[in-house]
């Protein structure tokens, strides 16, 4: 199964993924960073799936949620008939479960439905014995019960069920996840679950924004998004999976199941411009209580309750997808300094603040704290937003968005008559500026650079407009996007920097897709520089890979022309939204977060004359 072949089920705490030949082969319980009980993604068979599909293989096999759900149909056609199998995650009272009704369409079907339990991400056999209706697989604290309306027997470590299934009849089987200390809990009937379900994710739907957001794309990114909530604490993961590679068979594998704050101000915009404003606030809450703490030991990402120890270790007995490894378990990333986040946390509260969120003075005391931390700290050198794991540089990056955190909070004292210490914060924004425009754009290669002193590109420097470092028709920003479309386009996509160069950035393998994002951010810079078409193009170019249920992943592979990376990927997801508000409407978050905070800043660096 390549990527593109799963869909993405939620309940808001956790998710699972199901092929389109009817497996489920990504279930974690009870929330998204738990150990999976089903790990054949990324790994085999004997790692635990749910598969139930028709015994004789399928003519053709359709899909698709229903409208405006995480609702997913797949429909099997075969020589006897159709059936439809329907899976969907209720939302959470106290046990997750997974809901699986097969229905017969036409004709009859014989079915047979096989579920391989194994927890620890496929490493533990459970204890499996008969209860009332079904199941129940235990192993230490881990507990799943089954409940089934046909009967089911083992059969070489794995429970069978072989049943018939005519066009009108159904049969319906639910998971459940509980402790197993505690008395197995009372499974929901299956149809009641659907309609609640179904009623859940469209009355939220039901509060996008109509006037932008009848667009289909725009709609299941938001829904994806929403899936990607970890829903108790407000805080949004970045995906629901760990070590789908960058490269098919490479090392560049990584667990996304945690939030980063770098998402922040993007997926604030995206929530806010839609009309969720509990979401954009119990985000911005999530935040707050996350980053608590002296600025030094802010990290760089998460846990979904915003835990901060997230060690990260290589589970080796995983063969890994498509014979990709390590599988990596946590993230390293947490334990780096990463600057730019800083940027990106004032920056976010900025504009929550513009937009009316809720502000009081001691959020504002932990931003003066914070920015307090940039002002001694802009000139260290860091890991960055590609997060490398070789020796620290002066990204640009990472400078620019120093520069945004000073700006943002001498607007704050500006717009809203908050108290800070102004004079200090414009004498080192300007500072910034000057040291970034003097060292990081390079005049032989006319363009702004990956580091200080560098002749390396990256993708990353196309945010400079995007958050109103410097105008979008100031020369070098013009010449810095030919130089990224004439160097880091590989057919049509945008990559982070040159991938053949990539081992001595950040001390891996060579090889990786292109990130999505990086693409999306040239579209704002395209459309803000007054090339509306080629904006649109390119939009449209990114739109054709989604999947046929408009999901997307971390990357894509531009020579194989599929999907790569973990599956779904929010920041890409967020990325869409944006571009897709910034072509459709005035009042994008480029416009606001860029061209109108650059209008609002003075300036102090002279442009430079591209070189001719």
């Amino acid at each position: 199964m390549h990527i593109e072949d799963y869909g993405f089920l939620s309940d808001t705490e956790t998710a699972a993924l199901v092929s389109r030949d009817g497996s489920m082969d990504w279930l974690c319980m009870p929330r998204f960073d738990a150990p999976a009980c089903f790990a054949k993604l990324i790994g085999t068979s004997d790692n635990g799936f749910w598969k139930i599909a028709p015994q004789n293989p399928p003519i053709s096999i359709r899909r698709s949620y229903r409208r405006d759900t995480l609702v997913l149909d797949t429909e099997f056609e075969t020589g006897d008939g159709c059936v439809r199998l329907t899976d969907f995650m209720p939302p959470r009272n106290e046990n997750p479960c997974v809901v699986r009704i097969v229905q017969g369409v036409r004709g009859t079907v014989e079915m047979e439905m096989r579920l391989v339990i194994r927890f620890l991400y496929g490493k533990i056999i459970p204890w499996v014995r008969r209860y009332q209706q079904g199941i129940v697989a235990v192993a230490g604290l881990d507990a799943l019960t089954l409940r089934s309306d046909v009967q089911t027997h083992g059969e070489q470590q794995s429970t069978v069920a072989r049943f018939v299934v005519s066009a009108g009849e159904s049969q319906s089987f639910v998971l459940t996840s509980y402790l197993s200390y505690k008395t197995p809990p009372q499974a929901p009937q299956s149809e009641a679950a659907l309609r609640k379900t179904e009623k859940f994710w469209k009355r939220w739907a039901a509060q996008m924004r109509p006037a932008i957001y009848e667009n289909q794309p725009i709609r299941r990114s938001l829904l994806t998004l929403k899936g990607l909530t970890f829903a108790p604490s407000g805080g949004i993961v970045a995906a629901a999976t760990t070590s789908l590679p960058e490269c098919l068979g490479g090392e560049r594998n990584w667990d996304y199941r945690f939030c980063w704050l770098r998402d922040a101000t993007f997926t604030l915009y995206s929530l806010l411009s839609a009309g969720y404003t509990d979401e954009a606030t119990a985000w911005c809450n999530w935040l707050l209580r996350a980053i608590a703490g002296d600025p030094a030991q802010m990290q760089t990402l998460y846990g979904p309750a915003g835990e901060r120890l997230l060690h990260e270790y290589e589970l080796s007995f995983l063969s890994g997808f498509e014979h990709s490894q390590p599988v990596r378990v946590g993230n390293a990333a947490s334990e780096q300094f990463q600057l730019d986040v800083y940027g990106e946390v004032i920056d976010m509260l900025y504009h929550a603040r513009q937009r009316g969120l809720r502000s009081d003075s001691d959020v504002w005391q932990l931003q003066r704290h914070l920015i307090q931390f940039v002002v001694k700290h802009w000139n260290d050198p860091d890991e960055g937003i590609w997060e490398v794991r070789g020796e620290r540089r002066h990204f640009t990056h990472s400078k620019v968005m120093a520069w945004v955190a000073l700006d943002r909070a001498i607007k704050t004292c500006e717009k809203h008559r908050t108290k800070g210490e102004t004079k200090l914060w414009r004498s080192v924004r300007k500072e910034i500026h000057s040291e970034i425009c003097a060292r990081s754009f390079n005049k032989k290669r006319d363009a702004f650079t990956q580091s200080f002193e560098s002749e390396r590109l990256d993708a990353s420097t196309l945010l400079i407009p995007l958050v109103g470092f410097l105008p979008p028709n100031d020369p070098r920003v013009l010449s810095t996007i030919k130089a990224i479309e004439k160097e880091l386009m590989f057919n049509g996509f945008v990559m982070r920097y040159d991938p053949e160069k990539s081992a001595a950035v950040d001390g891996l393998r060579p090889g990786e897709g292109a990130f999505l994002p990086c693409s999306f951010w040239l579209v704002d810079c395209l459309h803000l520089s007054g090339r509306h078409e080629e904006a649109l193009e390119l939009f449209q170019r990114l739109l054709s890979i989604r999947n046929d249920l408009g999901l997307l992943s971390e990357e894509y592979d531009t020579t194989q022309g599929r999907l790569i990376g973990n599956f779904p990927q929010a920041f890409s997801h967020v990325a869409l939204i944006n571009s897709a508000t910034n072509l459709i409407s005035a009042a994008g978050p480029a416009m606001e977060r860029g061209v109108h905070n650059c209008r609002d800043t003075n300036h102090t660096s002279e442009p430079v004359s591209p070189q001719k």
